[in-house]
């Protein structure tokens, strides 16, 4: 059978006439890296690209091009590394003191200083910013200046993670630039101190960007080899791998992993993959939040929903890669992350069936399942399972975006979606999202709550470690957040292109060549 009409069997056959068959002309990435410009595809639109006001990887992605914090960590190591700060220092469990590094240029040529620092952490962590993700920064107390070149970070309790937030998910804002043109004036035309400087940015389409030639001598990130980014929010799959077959796109990632092999056939292509700290997950109404009468306020009827699924066979067969099933509601490297804490739920449809008949449901129930999910395979895996079971999943495919906002609202009696903690290595950036009163916590525990804030309040590893096990405990014995598997990212992009990957779910175009 010929790559073709393999390509055509895998349902993308508009893609066909990009192929590298004999006697088929395609266009060469060539010209892309004679013009010096990488081409990347995104399946999801980011609303807002400041990285302070969007929790979706895509603008977590973005805005590591174009921005800095105080520190840099380094994606092979994991340690925590000098960027806008030279040095810092614990001065006790709630208080940093960073020196400044002097000389650092924001891309509108005005001079990095002391004052965009307490500026910008001043701000995020003000309830009234309305940040995304309020639990990246409910840590923060405040900032101070205390020299020319030296600015002190207070927290309201002791935060071990304090450097790696700094270090993923605290850009460094330009005070003056910001303040004139206003939050949503930002937001059109953002500025910072990375490698990559904006030349365009559009809600709907994409956003591109250029080597800034500026960018500071002993930078964590270095000079870029390539001078221009383009990146095009494309909305499904199968459309984004028929421009990379057609060499209109030279980078994607996600893919369906069915497509590995196919790629890997064509000479002129690569696909390679890395499991990430992503972890896909249901998360239950159990709280009412969508209405009254939904099932999932009942225990029987999640817990049903837990053993009705066989998550170890997605992982295995659909993910593949090496994709695991949490055990806890985090991802297992993280600290805190103790799976032997958490009551376990085997794949049994029998007593799936059990516990719905005790909960009231002999016959089973409606519900709506929403999901971002992609490849729909994955979901619709899900709705499948627990169909087998009598609960009648009504699937809703959304954009990222749309199923946020309506999550944020209370709205989603079901829903299947992704989390990767920022890639920051501790539960305190992914428990408490779930568990502490936000938006997107639909369990409303206090008990949970209180754990949560207990395992964040602490220096005391072992008094973390405690109150952290407690509440895996209680998650899920409760049945309400469902880990369903570890991430795995598909990348597919031009064998001409030198892109490293790594664990922590950040590509970095910074560091891409062409070869």
């Amino acid at each position: 059978m010929t790559i073709r009409r393999r390509l055509l069997g895998q349902g993308i056959a508009a893609a066909t006439g990009a192929l590298a068959l004999p006697g088929i002309l395609v266009r060469p990435a060539a010209a892309q890296r004679s013009a010096d410009t990488l081409r990347i595809a995104f399946r999801d639109a980011v609303p807002n690209v400041d990285p302070y006001f969007n929790s979706q990887r895509t603008g977590l992605i973005i805005g590591h091009q174009a921005f800095d914090g105080l520190v840099h960590r380094d994606p092979a190591t994991f340690r925590i590394v000098p960027a806008l700060a030279t040095e810092w220092r614990w001065v006790n469990p709630t208080t940093l003191d960073f020196t400044l590094r002097q000389g650092v240029k924001f891309h509108d040529g005005s001079a990095f200083g002391p004052d965009d620092v307490v500026y910008t952490i001043n701000t995020v962590a003000d309830p009234n910013s309305r940040v995304a993700t309020p639990s990246n920064y409910a840590w923060i107390q405040g900032a101070e200046k205390t020299g020319d070149w030296t600015v002190r970070l207070t927290m309201k309790r002791p935060t071990p993670a304090a450097l790696e937030y700094a270090a993923l998910v605290m850009p460094i804002w330009p005070k003056a630039y910001r303040e004139r043109v206003g939050a949503e004036g930002f937001s059109r035309a953002p500025i910072g101190t990375g490698p990559y400087r904006f030349t365009k940015v559009d809600v709907s389409s994409g956003v591109e960007f250029e080597r800034f030639d500026d960018y500071y001598q002993g930078g964590p990130k270095g000079r870029p080899a390539i001078r221009k980014l383009t990146a095009r929010y494309i909305g499904d799959a199968a459309t984004e791998l028929t421009e990379l077959l057609g060499q209109r796109v030279d980078w994607i990632w996600n893919m369906n992993p069915d497509q590995i092999a196919n790629v890997n056939r064509l000479p002129y292509l690569q696909a390679t993959r890395q499991e990430s700290m992503r972890v896909g997950f249901l998360n239950l109404d159990a709280a009412g939040r969508s209405g009254a009468g939904n099932p999932m306020t009942k225990l029987e009827a999640r817990r049903a929903v837990w053993h009705a699924i066989d998550r170890k066979a997605i992982a295995e067969r659909l993910v593949g890669g090496g994709s695991r099933v949490p055990d806890a509601p985090c991802f297992p490297s993280q600290f805190g992350c103790n799976g032997s804490a958490a009551m376990t739920y085997d794949y049994n449809p029998a007593k799936a069936r059990e516990l719905l008949a005790q909960a009231g449901y002999p016959n089973g129930f409606d519900i709506e399942l929403t999901s971002y999910v992609q490849p729909r395979q994955w979901s619709e895996a899900v709705q499948n399972y627990l169909r087998a079971v009598g609960i009648r999943a009504n699937l809703n495919l959304m954009q990222v975006a749309a199923q946020i906002q309506r999550s944020q609202r209370g709205e989603l009696a079901m829903q299947m979606g992704s989390w990767g903690s920022y890639s920051i290595n501790d539960v305190s950036a992914i428990m408490p999202n779930y568990f502490a009163g936000g938006g997107d916590d639909y369990a409303r525990d206090a008990e949970m709550t209180r754990l949560i804030n207990e395992g964040g309040s602490t220096a005391d590893e072992e008094a973390r470690k405690t109150a952290y096990d407690a509440a895996i405990k209680r998650a899920t014995e409760q049945a309400y957040w469902l880990p369903l598997h570890t991430y795995v990212s598909v990348f597919g992009f031009q064998k001409q292109l030198e892109f490293p990957t790594f664990p922590d779910e950040l590509p970095r175009f910074y560091l891409a060549k062409w070869k």
